[in-house]
């Protein structure tokens, strides 16, 4: 017997949509996101705009206000504070697992992430070096495999999306990053749980200053 396949709600693709926008500057921080005018762009009715608006709402990533609308969230400087304290805590965790459970091959992955990531530094590609970074953390949590922990994580890191790339332009940052990262690495590949999990709050807890 024959599954019929379940079409993805327009929403979802409405929301694709618009967070690229916001991922890429197109809707700046502090945006109005004027319902009408997009759902005419996007060539769609209002509600399934209005329920893409409302998904990334719960991601974070749009605020909405009392009888204001919908905007592109801003991030404070209190905002930082507190997403980089929890992430310390929860990628901590995901490094220390990953120590204890990474193989040959995944081993090898993050490996050659960062030396993509030195090259991309060598470079001074800072769009290369974010995407790239990106990846690596990822790859962390999957080697982690704990679904629930990289929910939060994922949520929360769409959120600094919204800034953290012009951190990596300032003076030593990215050369800063890069060490951070290959001292996460170095402990993951000895096995190094203790390690891993104190290198990747260090490297939270740098990141953190470079954003203020």
């Amino acid at each position: 017997m024959n599954t019929k396949l379940i079409n993805r709600p327009l929403y979802e693709d409405v929301a694709d949509r618009l967070r690229g926008q916001i991922f890429a500057h197109e809707l700046e921080p502090g945006s109005w996101l004027d319902e009408q005018s997009l759902a005419v762009q996007f060539g769609i009715s209002r509600t399934p705009m209005r329920e893409a608006i409302k998904l990334l709402a719960a991601e974070g990533l749009v605020t909405i206000k009392l009888r204001r609308g919908a905007y592109v969230t801003e991030v404070e400087r209190s905002d930082l504070e507190q997403i980089f304290t929890v992430l310390s805590l929860l990628e901590g965790e995901a490094a220390k697992e990953a120590a204890l459970k990474a193989n040959e091959s995944q081993l090898n992955q993050l490996d050659d992430l960062h030396h993509r990531l030195e090259k991309a530094a060598a470079d001074r590609d800072i769009e290369q070096f974010f995407e790239i970074n990106v990846r690596f953390h990822e790859l962390i949590l999957d080697i982690a495999g704990n679904k629930w922990l990289n929910g939060v994580i994922g949520d929360l890191r769409k959120v600094l999306k919204l800034q953290r790339k012009d951190s990596l332009n300032r003076t030593g940052r990215l050369q800063n990053s890069l060490l951070e990262h290959r001292q996460i690495l170095e402990a993951i590949l000895k096995g190094d749980a203790k390690a891993a999990e104190m290198a990747m709050r260090k490297h939270l807890a740098l990141g953190l200053e470079a954003a203020r």
